[in-house]
């Protein structure tokens, strides 16, 4: 999971929402939607960071749809998930769909959320807080066997690719360089770029 720094709402949200009745359903300018979230989020999935496209995303209501309808139209409220497994027996649904109607602890648009978050070099991410580490391993399941093994490759690619570059000693140049190519958005980023982004930081850490 990574910071979703929210930006400015699309007109036609802003528009829908002065309209007597107004509500989500009838809100029939969605793909104005979906383009603000897709390029805020760098066109990742606001939960397990797999790479979404505007025809194979959700829009997710952080605060479900159904239990907080004052926020159905509210920007803040709203991110970009993947479909998550929708249609999948149930152990394989995961994000949005896995969450369902429920109300979850961590929030990616609060500036601290990646502080909650931790990963594995096999990939598994978890919490030492233990209602985050149940919203992320029990009510998203980002712990399904699929998304680890693609945090994991994520991460194995990455450090192979910085071993051919760097043969010798990573030194806090290097780290910091990388660190940044990872963090950085431009128009994207890459797929599961947090699970490399911690890594090389706890490698930072041990730089003397």
């Amino acid at each position: 999971m990574k910071y979703i720094k929210k930006g400015a709402e699309p007109e036609s949200l802003t528009h829908h929402r002065c309209k007597s009745h107004a509500d989500y359903d009838n809100y029939d300018k969605k793909d104005d939607l979906r383009n603000a979230l897709l390029m805020e989020q760098g066109h990742i999935c606001c939960y397990c960071m797999q790479r979404i496209k505007i025809r194979k995303m959700k829009i997710e209501h952080w605060k479900p749809q159904a239990d907080f309808k004052s926020l159905q139209l509210n920007y803040k409220n709203l991110l970009g998930a993947c479909l998550g497994g929708k249609g999948q027996p149930l152990h394989l649904q995961h994000c949005d769909t896995g969450k369902g109607k429920e109300l979850i602890t961590i929030n990616p648009t609060d500036k601290n959320c990646e502080t909650f978050i931790k990963f594995s070099s096999s990939g598994e991410i978890y919490s030492d807080n233990e209602n985050v580490d149940r919203d992320i391993d029990k009510t998203l399941n980002l712990n399904m066997q699929t998304i680890k093994k693609n945090r994991e490759a994520a991460l194995d690619e990455a450090l192979e690719l910085l071993r051919k570059e760097h043969p010798g000693r990573w030194t806090k140049d290097i780290l910091n360089r990388e660190i940044r190519r990872w963090s950085s958005r431009q128009r994207a980023y890459k797929p599961y770029c947090q699970i490399v982004v911690l890594y090389l930081k706890k490698r930072l850490a041990r730089c003397v």
